[in-house]
């Protein structure tokens, strides 16, 4: 796992060997373990390494045998050892073991065509000298970062923005309009950034440029749906089992111990016993984080799993007094307002683990692919109400569920219900982001200040996300779904917190139900298999019937939830009146400080439960004081 970052120039005249480690230096938390550069008359590339392959060979940039070809790599390439198999048949030389030599190589034999090859969770940059082009690509789901700038003579890349703006040439400034995305989304969505200016690569894309030249940007993969109706469960059941067991056992390469993330869900618990299978012998060792508020906490759970196959297993507690520490760095450690605060105790629990492992398997992705989360559910009741109760009686329903109290409680039923009623009206794909959380246009309107309003006039937040899954033509409103939370939600929220709170503490985690494999084999599933009636994720339960304890399987789906509502109402009440007070709103420019009082008031005085809104107001203030300290929006 690395860092990586660069940039390609027809004209830069400052020091290009001393900005390139700087902006590689910005993110040495990716890498701690060791850090090189490579610079030419018209390219840059630099890379900071947590070194997990080859340990003493990998050392990048790496170059071809006559040093015309070089590149840096984010991620693992799973399948390395068979593409050097192949390369070698084909007459290449290797000097090291690395999966990073196999991308040079891969390269000069397939051209830009060797990504579709790759089975990984990357981000990579590759500059051709003698035909003067950089190639960026990124995995297919959007395990690994990669974000750029492209500007009058330079183009600049990085795995994060801290990297991109250490460039002379890169601007700092915010994207009004990829403030409101984040307000909807919870994120910025791919390809936008919080930066103006600068851009995320889409997953599954690659991006080629030549000094001077308007990048190239291309998909390379795409999820496709073909559901398979003549195989019968039995049939997938096994085929499901085996694919995953493979896809775990693949996520295992490596010359350093591995750990597993485990909740007691279904997810981390497939993935642990399947890695206990294929542990090499070694105990393996699992880490699971809970909270001191028992609606929240899942560690009993998480022991059930862990004890089955005799793992030496860790836990911690994530409290709100270790919250509240983190306030002061969250905007520096997210890189990006992100407003999953699961960021935080995943942070925690990664800082844990690394004093005992450099690798770390999680569960991430089974929900996505398989139906798993109640929004699932919470979209086929919007269905069936929108098509049998009249408007009329909807309205009614909406006013007693908004005179519900609001409770503190993980997934309480006013909440639900609140967000379910708010989000109803609305077309499909709004109204899935607006059931995970996201912002109203209208809300978006009351909260913002009169100069940002102004600004945003004429720009629709929807329409991407109608477009997006528009242009998919697809019928099946449960495929629709998944495409949905794995762009929109799997990508942009739940990869970029892992991502981020993993590498801020120099470790390296890998989903297995990321795998392409398995992720192909979930899309030709038939629909009624994945949620069956009001069953989530039914074939992949019906699937580890036997090999998971029925507790596990069968247990009501929770998620590493945080207790922000309450703790807003108590140990963070104090940082968040303080950020969000009139004087330092109106001081930003941003939001109007009159409605954001509204809010903080009515949520303390429990008249209403805004911890979603707040919480990403937070995130953003803190963004701003770390990136942007000094620009105002009047």
């Amino acid at each position: 796992m690395c860092g990586i970052a660069g940039f390609v120039t027809t004209g830069f005249r400052g020091d290009s060997r001393d900005v390139v480690h700087r902006m590689v230096t910005a993110l040495r938390h990716r890498g701690p373990d060791d850090q090189g550069e490579y610079v030419d008359a018209q390219a840059a590339l630099g890379s900071c390494r947590l070194s997990i392959i080859d340990l003493a060979g990998g050392r990048q940039p790496i170059g071809n045998e006559n040093g015309t070809v070089h590149a840096v790599l984010n991620g693992e390439i799973y399948n390395f050892r068979e593409l050097r198999s192949r390369l070698q048949r084909r007459g290449h030389q290797f000097r090291t073991q690395s999966d990073t030599e196999v991308v040079v190589h891969a390269y000069e034999q397939d051209g830009e065509d060797f990504v579709t090859d790759l089975d990984g969770m990357f981000a990579l940059a590759l500059w051709d000298g003698p035909g003067r082009k950089l190639l960026l690509a990124r995995d297919r789901m959007g395990e690994k970062p990669l974000y750029y700038y492209d500007g009058p003579g330079v183009f600049v890349f990085g795995s994060e923005l801290r990297a991109l703006v250490e460039h002379p040439d890169v601007p700092r400034a915010l994207d009004l309009q990829s403030l409101s995305r984040y307000l909807l989304v919870d994120a910025v969505p791919a390809p936008h950034s919080i930066l103006a200016g600068a851009a995320k690569l889409a997953p599954a894309h690659t991006l080629v440029v030549s000094p001077g030249a308007k990048p190239q940007v291309t998909p390379y993969w795409s999820l496709s749906f073909a559901p398979d109706h003549s195989i019968d469960e039995r049939e997938w059941r096994g085929r499901l089992i085996d694919q995953l067991e493979v896809s775990v056992r693949s996520r295992l390469v490596g010359d350093v111990p591995v750990g597993v993330f485990v909740s007691g869900g279904i997810d981390s618990g497939s993935v642990a016993t399947f890695a206990a299978r294929h542990a090499n012998a070694l105990r393996l060792q699992t880490f699971a984080v809970g909270f001191d508020t028992p609606s929240y906490d899942e560690r009993s759970f998480a022991r059930v799993v862990a004890a089955r196959f005799g793992a030496e297993h860790h836990e911690i507690v994530f409290t709100a007094t270790e919250a509240l520490s983190l306030m002061e760095r969250v905007g520096s450690l997210l890189d990006e307002p992100l407003v999953d605060a699961s960021f935080l105790p995943k942070y925690a629990l990664a800082r844990a683990a690394r004093g005992s492992v450099k690798v770390a398997l999680s569960g991430d992705g089974g929900d996505e692919i398989f139906c798993g989360y109640p929004t699932f559910l919470a979209d086929a009741a919007a269905r069936w109400l929108l098509a049998t109760l009249p408007p009329t009686a909807r309205r009614v329903v909406g006013r007693l569920i908004d005179g519900l109290p609001a409770s503190p409680k993980y997934a309480s039923v006013d909440f639900l219900l609140k967000q379910f009623m708010r989000a109803l009206p609305y077309p499909a794909p709004v109204r899935t982001q607006l059931l995970l959380g996201g912002i109203t246009a209208a809300e978006q309107s009351r909260l913002l200040s009169p100069g940002v309003r102004h600004a945003l006039e004429g720009f629709d937040p929807y329409a991407e996300l109608t477009t997006a899954i528009e242009q998919l033509e697809l019928r099946d409103p449960i495929e629709r779904l998944i495409h949905h939370h794995a762009r929109f939600y799997l990508a942009d929220q739940t990869l970029v917190a892992m991502d981020r709170a993993s590498m801020a503490a120099g470790l390296e985690v890998r989903a297995p139900f990321l795998d392409p494999a398995l992720v192909e084999l979930a899309a030709t599933i038939p629909s009624e298999l994945k949620l069956n009636g009001w069953t989530t994720k039914y074939i992949l339960k019906s699937a580890l019937e036997g090999i998971l304890p029925p507790t596990v399987i069968r247990r009501r789906k929770q998620g590493l939830g945080v207790p922000i509502a309450a703790w807003l109402r108590g140990p963070l009440r104090g940082v968040m009146e303080s950020r969000l007070a009139p004087a330092r709103v109106r001081h930003r420019g941003l939001f109007d400080p009159t409605a954001v009082t509204r809010l903080v008031s009515a949520h303390v005085e429990g008249r209403g439960d805004h911890r979603k809104i707040l919480w990403a107001l937070l995130m953003l203030d803190a963004w701003c004081d770390h990136y942007l300290p000094h620009e105002r929006w009047t």
